[in-house]
């Protein structure tokens, strides 16, 4: 058993960037949205003019991949996607994501570990982890920010090809149900404004009360993400989860004690480091509409340390985007 307090570093990407299996026209689609936004004279609609112009951290979220997951969210109807970008764009901004939702003012909601970022899945997504036993507030707006603001977190720490999370939601311990109005209110926003997004949710003891509320609530769910919700699985043995990346409530081998004032600062630290390193290559990329989260979130921060092998090769690459010349590994140079 290994006891930890804090997030787990970010597991390192493939070698390879994954091949496009877009077809011709749905390549077509995705340029035509995206020149939409980059469009030096374009204003969002319904905005005071003085404000509809995309700030930069709008337009890093309109990365290429962001579109695409919009496009398939809308069967790949061009129009629909715009307007459905537009939507989620000015929901950001009424929503708080600029101003109103900062850490200090998160933090309050946060102070028992309700919702904890720790570990990664078998496909590199990050985890979040909901206890509703550990509920510390009355029903309010802000425990429906916290929902959104820990998401939020995890998508700063992906690696490059990862676009969904894990949600883990464990109802033991007395926990206490949420709101319907709440349930439902967080379940809108990640359908309308989160298309995509979500990998796998895996709850554990269910009980009567909420099993009835469940059954409630699941004729609102998108088939699409109903079909990704388990009732009490074995992650590990399923092979969804390695036993060092979950925690041992699910099987795994990890005992994670929520120490607050660590784990917030750790998770703090690390999310806006990454922020910072993302922003600074989106700017380095040019810094406009359509760049790729795979070269945006491939910054070397907060990932796990290089193997050998992974360094030797960062070397020869760097010599060689230098000018230099240098022996690849395992090829022997000829006379």
């Amino acid at each position: 058993m290994t006891i930890l307090k804090t997030p787990a570093p970010i597991p390192r990407p493939p070698s390879e960037r994954p091949a496009s299996t877009l077809t011709k026209e749905q390549q077509a689609m995705e340029d035509a949205v995206i020149a939409h936004f980059a469009d030096p004279d374009y204003k969002l609609p319904d905005i005071e003019e003085k404000d509809a112009s995309l700030m930069d951290i709008e337009k890093l979220w309109l990365s290429r991949e962001c579109v695409q997951r919009y496009l398939r969210a809308v069967k790949w109807s061009q129009q629909s996607a715009i307007t459905r970008l537009e939507g989620t764009l000015k929901w950001r901004r009424e929503f708080g994501f600029y101003e109103q939702m900062t850490n200090e003012y998160i933090e309050p909601e946060a102070e028992t570990g309700k919702n904890v970022i720790f570990g990664y899945d078998v496909e590199r997504r990050p985890t979040m982890y909901l206890h509703p036993s550990r509920q510390n507030t009355e029903t309010n707006p802000k425990q429906i920010q916290h929902v959104i603001w820990s998401m939020e977190r995890t998508f700063d720490l992906m690696g490059p090809g990862v676009e969904k999370l894990v949600l883990l939601i464990d109802f033991a311990d007395r926990a206490k149900q949420p709101s319907f109005s709440t349930s439902r209110t967080v379940l809108s926003h990640l359908q309308t404004h989160y298309p995509e997004r979500l990998g796998k949710a895996l709850i554990l003891n269910v009980p009567f009360v909420v099993n009835m509320a469940l059954k409630a609530i699941m004729p609102f769910v998108d088939p699409v993400t109903r079909d990704k919700i388990r009732f009490n699985p074995s992650a590990v043995k399923d092979q969804l989860f390695t036993p060092n990346q979950i925690t041992k409530t699910w099987g795994g081998d990890i005992e994670f004690p929520y120490d607050h004032e660590l784990y917030w600062k750790s998770l703090n630290d690390m999310c806006e480091a990454r922020q910072k390193a993302k922003m600074e290559k989106w700017k380095e990329l040019g810094g406009t509409v359509g760049l790729s989260e795979w070269d945006i979130q491939g910054v070397d921060v907060c990932m796990e340390e290089k193997t050998e092998e992974e360094a030797e090769e960062s070397k020869v690459l760097e010599k060689a985007e230098n000018g230099a010349t240098a022996p690849v590994p395992g090829v022997v140079a000829q006379a």
